[in-house]
């Protein structure tokens, strides 16, 4: 099977002891995570070839952050090495009513300062089947922007499937440039669109004809549409546009639930109460690879949407960046089989 390839940063994540303040730690737990990197470890988990590429320090922090990718399957032999130092991003968990909060510590890391040219995007597509990226690399500098707009050159010319997460964070747009300056010329190029109807505002000034969602919780199938043909429009690629819908009613209890429309039908996914959060961070990645997965798997929209949210939906339950399930046991809560008891 050909390979999926991700492109982005991956950085070291700092996070206090179960639900403890910054105020509070004596020590920080230690996990790896990025968005593109997760998208790539969910896959591997999944049986899917993935190889991220990134750019890392040549250090022992470097070195570590390999380790960790290859401990759960993904190739990083098309890592380059080079740059100033690893990202650091530090997580302070919410739990009910308190929020979580994150502070980013990345300014000059390896990927940030990364030049178009030192990658071989021809040689690295050459046995792909498929590109992934998100809107929080052309994020980090004007240069990641450059090399991602490059990438998407080459994985255009090269013919295979390309699919991107808006995946907007206002903390990082801190450039000069906007997310609407940078954003809309490369997801052009995309064939498959994570996106949410503040993703079609913010970057296209798209809005859609009416409430997406009714007071008794039902989506509106019309609303969401006339937002996606609106997208499709704007974006003649686009085969199919994804939305996932979380609902919030504490850090600890969110529904969960996603939308799929292929330019002739719209999905809806079942919806499922998370009700003891463990880990919310990396939740819309572990949607994304769970799509790939599902898009290449089944041949089904539908049943690859219900593949991506039950994959997601247990992300939820599991500490870190990285989504560590199987497709036996997405497979079986896509089945009901959902009461948590042990296997023996």
């Amino acid at each position: 099977m050909k390979k999926i390839i991700t492109f982005g940063e991956i950085m070291m994540r700092l996070s206090p002891p179960g639900f403890q303040r910054f105020s509070q730690a004596d020590t920080f737990d230690i996990n790896f995570g990025g968005s593109e990197a997760n998208v790539a470890v969910s896959l591997a988990q999944l049986g899917i070839p993935s190889s991220f590429v990134t750019r890392l320090p040549e250090n022992t922090l470097g070195q570590l952050t390999r380790m960790d990718l290859q401990k759960y399957g993904v190739q990083t032999d098309k890592i380059l090495t080079g740059g100033d130092r690893l990202g650091i991003y530090f997580l302070e968990t919410g739990a009910s009513q308190r929020g979580g909060n994150v502070i980013y510590d990345r300014e000059n890391s390896s990927i940030s300062t990364i030049k178009t040219g030192m990658i071989d995007w021809d040689e690295i597509f050459h046995d792909a089947q498929w590109f992934h990226w998100s809107g929080i690399t052309p994020a980090i500098s004007q240069s990641a922007a450059d090399v991602t707009a490059e990438a998407l050159d080459a994985a255009v010319q090269s013919g295979i499937t390309i699919s991107v997460d808006f995946n907007f964070r206002a903390k990082l747009w801190n450039y000069g440039k906007k997310a609407s300056d940078i954003m809309p010329e490369l997801v052009e190029k995309c064939d498959v669109i994570l996106a949410n109807e503040l993703d079609a505002e913010q970057h296209f000034g798209i809005q859609p004809d009416g409430e997406l969602q009714s007071v008794d919780g039902k989506i509106n199938q019309n609303a969401y549409i006339s937002l996606y043909e609106q997208l499709t429009d704007r974006l003649p690629r686009a085969k199919k546009i994804i939305s996932t819908r979380r609902e919030s009613f504490s850090a600890s209890h969110h529904s969960w639930s996603a939308v799929l429309y292929n330019g002739n039908e719209l999905f809806e996914a079942p919806t499922y109460q998370i009700t003891h959060i463990v880990d919310r961070v990396g939740g819309g990645d572990s949607f994304a690879g769970g799509l790939i997965y599902g898009l290449l798997t089944y041949k089904d929209d539908q049943k690859a949407l219900n593949f991506a949210v039950a994959a997601s939906c247990l992300k939820h339950t599991i500490p870190g960046d990285a989504n560590l399930v199987t497709t036996e046991e997405v497979e079986a809560l896509m089945e009901g089989k959902n009461s948590g008891k042990v296997s023996r």
